[in-house]
């Protein structure tokens, strides 16, 4: 982008051509609009044009009235008079005639305006408006008694025919405007359509648009019922709007520090008639705008498009992915067997052919402006952050914990991306489950609306020093995700395994508020419903552990616990969040091989009860093991903690939580007896109906896939391993896989691993007092002179088995290594 001072040196140039009759008057004022904006053209326009006053005055004349009926009527009389005094200016410092001009004087747009970008003396404010006040009256007092007149008849029109002059003024400039939108001396706007691509950095839809070296309009539109979609979708949730609402204000702040603004409207027909409307009235000939995949957003874009290119509009779309653009991913060659796999998928993307990993793209200094900018409406008018009113009329704020949380804007993701990767990634691999520890990257509501690309993210993550594989399969995972929402487009909303429709759920609505409140009796759960509430985020394993204490302990189907997180996460995505609930409510292509105890599963993401401090305050005065359990507390430490369970605390919901997880287990069963049909009899795995073009992009797969009367193709996919094992009674006690699925509920898990963690302890107290004598002796030697001691470098000895540690509570017994 050139400089204030090589604008205007090419605006000089332009002067020339003008001169030389090679350029019209109207197009080298649009040309001077393009290259230096409203303010500058308003501020030194005049300027730029005196040198016409000395042998072309028609053009002077010209290029003023255009100049006059183009901007507003408020600044017409101030430019008028300026006008006048420019004239007035240049005539008397001819070398005949000199009069005494203040040196400070140049011209009264210099007087009245400063102009960013370009250069200005530095004058105090109150000496500018009285020095302007002298300058004007020494002016009106020495010109001649035709200028005054000019001037008088000026003033007298304005004061006599204020209200027509002003309609006839609105009415010109519109036409002039229309005049010079259609003017091909100047390159045509090109309208960037923001969605989820909301930062300046890597953006490829944005640097497209620099590249077709036009005025760039970023635009964003809004339709609620397009965004919402079919069915229980739940595709803009409250939490998720709010965050758009903050992004979009952090967007429009970076696009003003580059010359340029965001404009917002509301396309209440459709976003079709808004870009048509834009396209009118800015003259544009070319629409930007970055893929989506939802199916009934790609639905809507392709139909825009098509609509947009028949009308003559060129449309360019750009995809935004970590691995591939999945309605490119093919599994051709790889076959459909473990489809809803990483691994499959990342097989998927290695067999087809992929361009790789490229540098991410630097975000542009400046951006080119149009001559004018459409009009829109303000941000708080799309209702994205609209709080709802009690019955007195106050404002209920739930976003108040939310802001307090986040920083929202694109160097807020920057900064937490470099924050984990200094620290947190280094423990990711092993202890990313941790919901104490700030070991995630805590990046998904910026991945999800674009503020922060997912190559970029993949860029960083392998230039780290510690390049956890655990961290990029997570990136995979997300283009899985969509990868899935394109091959079966009803996954938002269907089941993708029929017969689990026919699960018996439940239907206690006192429960499922119980876990929306964050009031079940446990303790870890409650910590994480009120997270979730508050901050409007929780990291990934507590996501399991709350959605399998609803599915498999309450009994409620995955529709419940997936619209929840729609409307409460701030990082709500359709593809993601319909994918992982559907596995976890045994609906999906994969099944959950774990179940996430209430109670156990605190042992490993909270041993020492610091998050359930944090956001259960009411039960931190318990000790560290009865924390997650306050129904084992005896009644004098509750009083002493001042914990009342029913009161300040509630009682548990539920009480049999493993005659529960059997029944769970027991009716999949018993649906799986039922809809043999859909049960592959060989494999005991489960079976779904797959698209027909998706098997004849399998070709060579056939194998995989079987047809069937009356259901069409059914494809195995990913079952649990104990209806796997026993289809008709998973609960056996004889079944093998059985044990790791239910070891958090069936085994006396507890007392096992504080006598492990006390046999741990002792034997760690054991090995730093060997060392510590082996460390004194061997400073002992070296100060006498003496050998040192020699080291036992044989392998350590088993520990016998009459050694008492090696008994364990329960009667597990432990494996000697």
């Amino acid at each position: 982008m050139s400089t204030g001072r090589d604008m205007k040196s090419q605006v000089r140039e332009l002067l020339r051509e003008l001169m030389l009759g090679r350029e019209d008057p109207d197009g080298f004022f649009c040309l001077c609009l393009s290259l230096l904006g409203d303010t500058d053209t308003r501020t030194h326009f005049l300027d730029l044009i005196k040198p016409l006053l000395s042998g072309h005055e028609h053009l002077h004349s010209q290029l003023t009235a255009i100049f006059l009926e183009y901007f507003s009527k408020d600044e017409a009389d101030e430019l008028e008079l300026a006008l006048t005094l420019s004239v007035y200016e240049t005539k008397q410092t001819k070398p005949d005639h000199q009069p005494h001009v203040p040196p400070c004087y140049k011209s009264y747009a210099d007087m009245t305006t400063v102009s960013s970008g370009v250069d200005q003396p530095n004058i105090n404010d109150e000496a500018v408006v009285a020095e302007n006040q002298a300058i004007a009256k020494w002016t009106l007092d020495t010109e001649g008694h035709k200028t005054t007149c000019a001037i008088k008849n000026i003033n007298k029109d304005n004061d006599d025919l204020k209200v027509t002059k002003s309609t006839r003024s609105q009415r010109r400039r519109q036409r002039k405007k229309q005049h010079l939108l259609k003017n091909p001396s100047g390159p045509q706007p090109v309208l960037l359509w923001f969605r989820r691509d909301l930062r300046m950095w890597d953006n490829p839809a944005l640097i497209g648009c620099l590249e077709l070296g036009a005025p760039v309009v970023p635009v964003f539109l809004w339709n609620a019922v397009e965004e919402e979609g079919p069915g229980v979708t739940v595709a803009a949730g409250g939490a998720s709007k709010y965050w758009l609402h903050q992004a979009l204000m952090s967007l429009s702040r970076s696009l003003e520090q580059r010359g340029s603004h965001l404009v917002t409207l509301k396309a209440e027909a459709s976003s079709l008639t808004a870009l048509q409307g834009l396209i009118a009235e800015t003259g544009a000939e070319s629409v930007v705008a970055t893929a989506l995949y939802e199916p009934w957003l790609k639905e809507r874009d392709d139909s825009v498009w098509e609509t947009l290119e028949k009308q003559g509009v060129k449309c360019h779309i750009y995809h935004s992915y970590c691995l591939r653009d999945p309605y490119t991913v093919s599994t051709r060659g790889v076959g459909l067997r473990g489809i809803g796999s990483v691994s499959h998928f990342m097989s998927c993307c290695q067999q087809n052919p992929s361009s790789g990993l490229t540098t991410p793209l630097d975000a542009p200094a400046v951006l080119p402006a149009p001559s004018t900018w459409p009009q829109g409406c303000l941000l708080v008018d799309l209702g994205l952050a609209r709080m709802p009113r009690r019955k007195d009329g106050t404002e209920i704020d739930w976003a108040v914990n939310i802001r307090k949380s986040w920083d929202f804007s694109e160097e807020g993701a920057q900064a937490r991306l470099e924050a984990f990767l200094r620290d947190g990634v280094h423990r990711y691999e092993k202890e990313s489950s941790r919901a104490d520890e700030p070991n995630t990257s805590s990046l998904s509501p910026f991945l999800h609306f674009g503020q922060l690309s997912a190559r970029s993210l993949l860029w960083d993550a392998r230039g780290a020093r510690c390049r956890p594989p655990k961290f990029q399969r997570k990136l995979a995972w997300r283009d899985l995700a969509y990868w899935q929402l394109c091959l079966f487009p009803d996954l938002p909303w269907e089941s993708l395994r029929p017969p689990y429709k026919a699960l018996r759920w439940s239907s206690d609505p006192v429960h499922l508020k119980a876990w929306q409140r964050g009031r079940t009796g446990y303790p870890l759960v409650d910590a994480a419903m009120r997270q979730l509430w508050q901050t409007g985020w929780m990291n990934n394993y507590m996501r399991h552990v709350v959605a399998s204490f609803l599915i498999a302990y309450l009994h409620f189907p995955w529709q419940e616990g997936y619209c929840w997180f729609q409307d409460t996460l701030v990082d709500a995505d359709v593809a993601i969040d319909a994918m992982m609930w559907q596995n976890g409510g045994m609906c999906g292509l994969d099944h959950w091989n774990f179940v996430m105890h209430p109670v156990d599963a605190a042992l490993t993401c909270d041993p020492s009860g610091t998050f359930v401090r944090q956001w259960c305050p009411e039960l931190k005065a318990l000790p560290d093991d009865l924390i997650h359990k306050p129904w084992k507390c005896p009644a004098s430490l509750l009083r002493r903690a001042g914990v009342v369970l029913g009161s300040n605390y509630p009682e548990r919901i539920i009480i049999d939580l493993e005659e529960r997880r059997a029944q769970s287990l027991q009716d999949v069963a018993s649906v799986r007896r039922r809809f043999r049909e859909f049960v592959d009899q060989r494999s005991g795995c489960d079976m779904v109906p797959v698209p027909a073009r998706l098997v004849q992009e399998a070709l060579g797969s056939m194998e995989d896939v079987v047809s069937r009367e009356g259901t069409g193709f059914l494809l195995p996919v990913i079952t649990r391993m104990e209806f796997k094992h026993h289809s008709e009674d998973p609960d056996r006690q004889d079944n093998p896989y059985s044990a790791v699925l239910k070891g958090y509920v069936s085994r006396k898990r507890d007392e096992t691993i504080a006598f492990l963690n006390e046999r741990d302890f002792t034997a760690s107290v054991m090995f730093e007092s060997a060392q510590r004598r082996e460390r004194v002796e061997k400073d002992w030697c070296l100060l006498e002179g003496l050998p040192q001691p020699t080291v036992s470098r044989g392998r350590a000895r088993r520990t016998p088995t009459r050694d008492p540690y090696s008994k364990v509570p329960g009667g597990v017994a432990v494996p000697h290594r």
